[in-house]
């Protein structure tokens, strides 16, 4: 945990932002596998850590804004459930070390809420993610649950998001932690990306250093793949062959929940063709470009289309692309081979507070989503800000069904030469992405460094 003054800050400035009626929390609860005493590896929900940092099931926290009252209610574990979990520290010791001096029974919690309601007073909740969730808050606030979505909190959700989105030293310090593991976990794949290998060989080792490391699962599945046309392609079950290329995308937890994710292409074999390096430097200066402009108050869809601009020159003079580079970009044709955004903002969850909304995390009122192919997918639009952790991930992928449909649509034919595409279809993808911090001048990229340029990923590889 962080100290008792990080989480009463926090809740200060949600009350300020709020400033009326009963603020609700709602953790996590296991969820079974296949009974109730096997569950899943459980993970507290993300704003009830930030703000709580309690990782335990089956909590609830309130704020009565008015009155300034901070509640936890939950229960200490009876001494027959001990006998299999040990002794724990109780509740109440666990609520102090948090700044917090109230903890109630579970069982208080139904009246405090129904007294809000009676008294007209507003009860704010963020967006469920779960079905319990739903239902929990279709309980309490006595509504259906098919009205439970509509009646979130937007100022609650938006208080949420600034906090989240700037990032403390404090906070910097536990990605840092989770990218010195995956340093480690890229590193591994590269020399464990050999012929006669299956996928599964290398995500089992690599997950195993991300758990043995810090005590917690990956926050996201691993991609490791050699059909890298496949963006998130979560199947392992192909044996590598020499001279293809293995996109690993993957990440590890701090130990109080922060994230990493990164992203390197890796020749399986230990080296690059000559077409796979060509590809790999136009995805290498993609990210260079869209780093040197980053800076604050520059809107990320800009960077994105940065990272386009250098994806549509460098396929013009590849032959892979011809006339206007400006145009290729303006009306979208580039995304045939780079079809997703360049990344997202980053914290304790890995796309960074998307259960609240894409929208309200990554736009605004003047920067709305586009609707075409391709950056229609990017999660991050808006300016960007001190504080703010964002990957940066451009990609190349030849994905033959989307270029047969094209094809066959004559979409675009002015600006993509199709016939010189054929010699790609079974090339697969290149992704790199790093994780990156906005500063009050520009952006820097966190971690240690994990090879990405041609020479130091193939010798990664061959070492």
């Amino acid at each position: 945990m962080f100290s008792a003054d990080v989480y009463t800050r926090r809740r200060q400035c949600l009350k300020a932002d709020v400033n009326s009626g009963l603020i609700l929390f709602l953790g996590n609860s296991p969820s079974p596998i296949n009974a109730a005493d096997n569950c899943h590896f459980f993970r507290q929900d993300s704003t009830f850590l930030y703000f709580w940092g309690i990782d335990l099931p089956n909590l609830v926290a309130a704020i009565d804004v008015e009155a300034d009252l901070e509640t936890i209610f939950g229960d200490d574990r009876p001494l027959d459930e001990l006998i299999w979990s040990g002794p724990q520290p109780s509740l109440p010791e666990r609520c102090r070390s948090i700044g917090v001096d109230r903890c109630e029974s579970s069982s208080q919690l139904c009246a405090v809420v129904a007294a809000a309601i009676r008294g007209r007073r507003p009860v704010h909740f963020l967006p469920p993610y779960r079905m319990d969730q739903t239902m929990q808050v279709a309980e309490l606030c006595a509504m259906d649950p098919s009205a439970v979505a509509g009646n979130t909190s937007t100022a609650f959700i938006r208080s949420v998001i600034r906090q989240r989105s700037v990032k403390s030293e404090a906070e910097l310090t536990q990605i840092e932690a989770a990218l010195e593991i995956n340093a480690v976990m890229q590193t591994t794949a590269m020399r464990l990306a050999v012929p006669g290998r299956y996928e599964r060989e290398v995500v089992g080792a690599i997950e195993g250093i991300a758990y043995g490391r810090s005590g917690r699962n990956p926050p996201f599945r691993t991609i490791f793949s050699i059909h890298g046309q496949t963006l998130h392609n979560h199947c392992h079950d192909n044996l590598m062959p020499d001279g293809r290329l293995a996109i690993c995308d993957c990440g590890a937890e701090s130990p109080l929940g922060y994230a990493c994710d990164t992203t390197r292409t890796i020749p399986v074999g230990g080296r690059f063709t000559s077409r796979q390096k060509e590809i790999y430097e136009v995805v290498l200066g993609m990210q260079a470009d869209a780093l040197a402009a980053m800076k604050p108050g520059i809107p990320f869809k800009e960077v994105h289309q940065v990272a386009a601009q250098r994806l549509a020159s460098d396929f013009k003079d590849l032959g892979l692309m011809h006339g206007s580079v400006d145009r290729a970009v303006q009306t979208g044709a580039y995304a045939l081979f780079f079809p997703h955004g360049l990344g997202h903002m980053l914290g304790l969850d890995v796309h960074d507070m998307e259960c609240l909304g894409e929208d309200e995390v990554g736009y605004t009122d003047d920067i709305r989503r586009d609707s075409r192919f391709g950056i229609n997918r990017l999660r991050l639009a808006k300016p960007l800000a001190p504080g703010f952790v964002v990957t940066v991930e451009p990609g190349i992928y030849f994905i033959p069904q989307l270029i047969d449909q094209w094809r066959g649509e004559n979409r675009f034919s002015d600006l993509i030469d199709y016939g010189k595409l054929e010699p790609y279809l079974d090339f697969g993808g290149v992704r790199i992405e790093d994780d990156v911090r906005i500063t009050s001048t520009g952006a820097l990229v966190l971690g240690p460094a994990i090879p990405k340029a041609v020479a130091a990923v193939e010798s990664c590889c061959r070492a």
